[in-house]
């Protein structure tokens, strides 16, 4: 087997992602190949490891609540079952395509296979706009695009979860439309639901604890202690606002938040406690007493020890990557870092720790959901964030370990080790017929 370092692969990637516009799906295949060409793989598994086992487009229409009827259009991409059923999130969003959908559960294969988590990636999402759309609207858009996906999705097929503009709530109206279809109750076709439906203790944060556990370890890593560090989280939602509270206790000064609509700054540090209160009675951060105003752009260039891109794809990017300040990134969202931003941080000798690792903390406490309503027998909330933190620290010492001793970045280690995994798992199965 031929062994490359990051030097020898980084520039074939960087001229291909230059040569279009950006998107998640072209990151996800630039990561692919350079874990391809590390690993010395020949076209056909490559091809096989870039290629989505199964795709399905649906049609899904709404009754609104004044009595007329809308059409949303609705994907499940299934990457890969060679290490288990398929496992992702579904998606509630506007700009929700296909594309994007593919490179989501790319990414979630790699994820499960980086953390052993017998799963294969998946991912679903309609583009739809959750904010305008009463909660009996949600409801019948979500019932009907799980009776859609029916064929496709089961306890041992395909196990969904929530993620930008899902909820738990989701999660129990999908859960309730399979059970329904199948005439028994299945908790098992979700996770992420709420507690009182079998849901696990700790899955709401566990992404955010995850982070949390990874990015201590990172700041340690490099020399920064972080009781008294400095942090920027961008995004204040289900993954950022627990993340800066995890991080706040931890004695970590969280000087600057976004959302959406803006950011916040205070050099002292946010009160945390009081920004989520002041989020949840007004929906974003934005005028936030005991801060000053920040544009949402600029937050990601802070002079801080940690970043946290916690909020959507690409937004460290060529433009924007050589005016970073942060010495550690830790990507709380999927895809926020470009494969030529990427580059430019390496170069200058910041510390990215990849969304595959460090946002993996939901995926594990789905896996510890699912494999608890399976055997319908439900653990203790510390039970859960112990194995949490265990499960994440190996992970996070074994990309080190494998990064260090090969001379590559955390991305293209923890890209490889997947990717080699999934690779073994194929060939031990064989190809039928």
């Amino acid at each position: 087997m031929t062994i490359l370092t990051d030097n020898d692969v980084v520039i074939a990637a960087s001229a291909a992602s230059a040569d279009h516009i950006a998107t998640p799906l072209t990151d996800a295949r630039a990561q692919l190949a350079e874990a391809v060409a590390l690993l010395g793989y020949n076209d056909g598994i490559h091809q096989m490891l870039a290629t989505p086992r199964r795709e399905l487009t649906v049609a899904v229409p709404l009754r609104m609540d004044s009595g007329e009827s809308s059409l949303y259009i609705g994907y499940r991409v299934q990457h890969n079952f060679s290490r288990g059923p398929a496992k992702g999130g579904l998606r509630y969003a506007p700009n929700v395509n296909l594309d994007e959908v593919r490179a989501l559960a790319m990414w979630m294969t790699w994820k499960c296979a980086l953390l052993d988590v017998p799963y294969g990636g998946a991912k679903g999402g309609i583009a739809i706009d959750p904010r305008v759309h009463s909660t009996a609207e949600l409801e019948r858009v979500t019932r009907r695009y799980t009776s859609e996906i029916l064929p496709i999705i089961g306890p041992e097929r395909d196990i969904p979860a929530p993620d930008i503009g899902t909820d738990e709530q989701t999660m129990a109206w999908m859960m309730d439309t399979y059970s329904v279809s199948s005439g028994y109750t299945v908790p098992g076709i979700v996770t992420g639901k709420p507690i009182a439906l079998g849901g696990s203790q700790g899955r709401a944060s566990a992404t955010s604890r995850g982070v949390t556990h990874i990015a201590l370890a990172a700041l340690r890593h490099v020399g920064i202690e972080p009781d008294g560090a400095t942090a920027a989280v961008q995004g204040f939602g289900k993954v950022g606002a627990d993340a800066a509270r995890f991080l706040s206790e931890a004695g970590v000064r969280v000087a600057g938040v976004s959302d959406q609509y803006g950011a916040v700054f205070n050099a002292g540090g946010l009160d945390i406690a009081a920004l989520d209160a002041h989020v949840r009675a007004t929906g974003s951060v934005v005028g936030f007493a005991g801060s000053e105003p920040l544009d949402g752009a600029d937050l990601l260039t802070l002079d801080v020890d940690l970043l946290v891109p916690a909020a959507v794809e690409g937004v460290l990017h060529e433009s924007n990557a050589g005016a970073v300040r942060a010495r550690v990134i830790v990507e709380g969202a999927n895809g926020p870092t470009t494969p030529i931003a990427d580059a430019v941080l390496r170069d200058r000798g910041i510390l990215v720790v990849p969304d595959i690792l460090a946002n993996a903390g939901g995926v594990i406490v789905s896996y510890f959901e699912w494999v608890q309503a399976n055997q319908a027998y439900w653990w203790r909330a510390d039970e859960v964030e112990t194995r949490l933190e265990e499960r994440m620290l190996n992970a996070w010492q074994h990309v080190l370990g494998y990064a260090e001793t090969r001379g590559l970045s955390l991305r293209t280690a923890a890209t490889a080790l997947a990717v080699e995994r999934v690779a073994d798992a194929h060939r031990l199965r064989g190809l039928y017929p």
